[in-house]
């Protein structure tokens, strides 16, 4: 029997609690990696009082783990949701650390993919949850980090509101949706409340972001910036090792103009350019079936063909996109013809070794 996650779920399914259930069943694990023998997780309690009460629950799981075949070391900590009496100090938005030599890569880690644009309002982040959720459901180990400080949006589209646990006031723990590991700033501030931060404070917070949150081992990291060419794009590829640049554009000569400043920020800070992506590129009328061009067709494809880089596909206009989004649902999970475009997609980027 091979040590995996469904593996030690199964053993886990099988520590009942005192109040009905077990720790799978009442939705308590959290944060489950399996490396080389070494199982780690995290239980989750709603409240600090009912954490407490789990104590005895973590001892019989650890044991029920070690005793799977192929399990070298039990690592499991008992946290809260809720807020506990002290709870550790965790402050997000802190100035950056210094950092010594050139860009480096995030341990457990093998790709770093930022999903970029010159302009706001092109879709840039329906498209990256959509492709984590893509790549998650052919077989990647995928997370999915929202670098948007200004705007996060990501917890919305992928459907996550719970505050991330931090056991030590060091680490975070990031939430998991739809089979992608999720974190984003806005799930550590409440839902309106608006960030008030000068460059320091958003470095800060993005390097936080990267090197504080349990990522686990992942194939792919998938990183939805902020629209333009300003702090945030600039630490990132200074200080952090990247695959590559996706960058999304809808095809009107308007959006391209700024998508162009993107590609130009990306070579000078020589980020390779993995491909461009032609969002909202067809709409076809529900109605009629009518196929309409509404920001125009082809502009994306012909700005790769001119600039040498690889054309990654088109993604159609569709309602049913946004209200998936919307809803926390990514249109990704389905099988209509925007998820099949986002599976051709994902893909694409496997078979070249990107993802």
């Amino acid at each position: 029997m091979a040590l995996d996650k469904e593996t030690v779920l199964a053993a886990l399914d099988g520590v009942a609690l005192p109040d009905g259930g077990t720790l799978v069943s009442r939705d308590l694990i959290r944060a489950l990696t399996v490396e080389a023998g070494t199982v780690r997780f995290v239980i989750e309690a709603p409240t600090p009082e009912e954490a407490r009460a789990l104590a005895p629950a973590q001892t019989t799981a650890e044991a029920a783990v070690r005793a799977l075949p192929g399990v070298t070391s039990v690592q499991a900590v008992t946290t809260a949701h809720g807020p506990a009496a002290n709870p550790p100090s965790l402050k997000i938005g802190q100035h950056p650390k210094p950092q010594q030599g050139g860009p480096a890569p995030i341990s457990g880690i093998d790709r770093i993919v930022v999903v970029g644009s010159g302009k706001g309002g092109v879709g840039k982040s329906t498209v990256s949850s959509n492709l984590a959720v893509a790549l998650a459901k052919q077989g990647r180990r995928v997370g999915l980090l929202d670098a948007d400080i200004y705007g996060p949006s990501q917890p919305r589209m992928m459907g996550v509101s719970k505050r991330p646990a931090s056991p030590d006031g060091k680490t975070i723990i990031p939430l998991q949706a739809h089979g992608v590991t999720v974190m984003s700033i806005g799930l550590m501030l409440k839902e309106d409340e608006a960030v008030v931060w000068r460059g320091p404070m958003i470095m800060g917070a993005l390097q936080q972001l990267l090197s504080q949150v349990e990522w686990g081992k992942l194939d792919i990291l998938i990183v939805d910036l902020p629209p333009g060419t300003g702090d945030i794009q600039l630490t990132l590829c200074q200080r952090t090792k990247l695959t590559g640049a996706i960058v999304v554009s809808t095809p009107q000569d308007v959006a391209m103009l700024d998508a162009r400043r993107a590609l130009d920020m990306f070579e000078k800070l020589k980020t390779p350019v993995l491909g461009l992506i032609e969002n909202m590129s067809t709409y076809i009328c529900p109605n009629c079936g009518h196929e309409a061009h509404l920001f125009g067709h082809g502009g994306v494809a012909a700005e790769a063909a001119k600039i040498g880089v690889p054309f990654l596909g088109e993604l159609p206009l569709e309602l049913d996109t946004r209200l998936a989004g919307d809803a926390g649902t990514p249109i990704a999970l389905g099988d209509g013809p925007a998820a099949k475009a986002y599976a051709a997609l994902a893909a694409r980027l496997i078979a070249g070794g990107m993802a």
